[in-house]
């Protein structure tokens, strides 16, 4: 089981499509409620492809694992994403102790919100913020205010067995045209951290989005900007146009974070934005925007950044303690 759902992890780490994925873990699952020792008759016998949910890919994963060994395909998979010890990212990776945005399969997530959270807490961090989609992305099948109501009530059910590991409740919530939240403000007050990200009218000139995310990240509702400039890499989406002194100026005036989002076909901001970012004195969150348990993995990839641009490690709101944390969305003051 371990081996299969190790695959998995893989699998989403490097953004195969998720009917790979979910054919490993939907294995994992049938042979789990196998019991083992219907599991080894069958591999014994060769039948374990006769088991629904399980192909010959998986079975023969099964099958190398039973017998002592690391399965091969784990094996290639585990080399392909193997990483040097104290390479890029590495100083700043050590010291993160969360992440401020993940999704689960309550919005446009492919883990559920317990995978999420369990995963977070197997790569070492102290907490996490589970941060789906606000209601007006319905593409993403965005949470009312209903349904986040009944969200803050699973996990403050997990956090009873898990601690010391917490799951801070938050949002993805969207910045309109106006610079409105997608949100009702009284609910968004109940969250520990609001993470404000635009995703409609990415083409509005600039003038216009920059009074638009100024109006966000003034809000003191809001806590982190998410994906600044909106862009996909490579050359899927261009970069969103707006004042960047303007909008990270007003961001170290409110105490908000600017997001280094760690998702590999985003990177964003760009390094010369990031750059900008450090000289105007923000906080910053290195993130992963994770929609599956693999992905909670990719913050490397934004700690590299953030290393290669200068972003000073004590700005930097994921190597806080969750107290710290909740100290500052509170009172937009760091520790110290």
């Amino acid at each position: 089981m371990a081996a299969l759902e190790r695959i998995a992890f893989l699998l989403e780490r490097a953004l195969a499509p998720s009917y790979r994925v979910k054919a490993f873990r939907n294995a994992a699952a049938a042979l789990a409620a196998l019991g083992p020792e219907q599991v080894a008759a069958r591999a014994r016998a060769g039948t374990l492809e006769a088991v629904r949910g399980v192909g010959p890919k998986t079975a023969q994963v099964a099958r190398e694992a039973l017998a002592g060994g690391v399965p091969a395909y784990l094996a290639r998979l585990e080399g392909e994403a193997g990483r040097p010890a104290g390479g890029a990212g590495a100083a700043l990776r050590a010291l993160l102790r969360g992440d401020c945005h993940l999704h689960s399969d309550w919005s446009d997530g492919g883990g559920s919100i317990e995978e999420m959270g369990r995963t977070a807490a197997e790569l070492g961090h102290e907490w996490a913020v589970l941060t789906d989609h606000s209601p007006r992305l319905t593409v993403a099948r965005g949470l009312t205010a209903r349904r986040l109501r009944q969200q803050l009530d699973v996990v403050a059910e997990l956090n009873e067995r898990w601690a010391p590991f917490r799951l801070l409740t938050g949002i993805e919530c969207d910045i309109l045209p106006d610079g409105s939240l997608d949100q009702e403000p009284e609910l968004l007050e109940r969250l520990d951290v609001v993470v404000a990200s635009v995703h409609s009218k990415l083409r509005m000139d600039a003038p216009a989005m920059t009074r638009r995310m100024v109006r966000a990240v003034t809000n003191p509702l809001v806590d982190v900007l998410g994906h600044c400039t909106g862009r996909l890499v490579p050359d899927k989406r261009p970069e969103s146009r707006f004042d960047a002194e303007a909008v990270f100026a007003a961001c170290a005036g409110a105490g908000t974070a600017v997001e280094v989002n760690s998702r590999p076909e985003r990177l964003d901001p760009p390094r010369r934005l990031l750059r900008r970012a450090v000289a105007a004195g923000v906080y910053f969150a290195v993130d992963t925007d994770a929609h599956a348990p693999g992905q909670l993995d990719w913050q490397i990839l934004g700690c590299a950044r953030a290393e290669e641009c200068g972003v000073p490690p004590e700005r930097v709101v994921t190597t806080w303690s969750a107290r710290e944390v909740l100290e500052w969305t509170r009172t937009r003051r760091g520790p110290g």
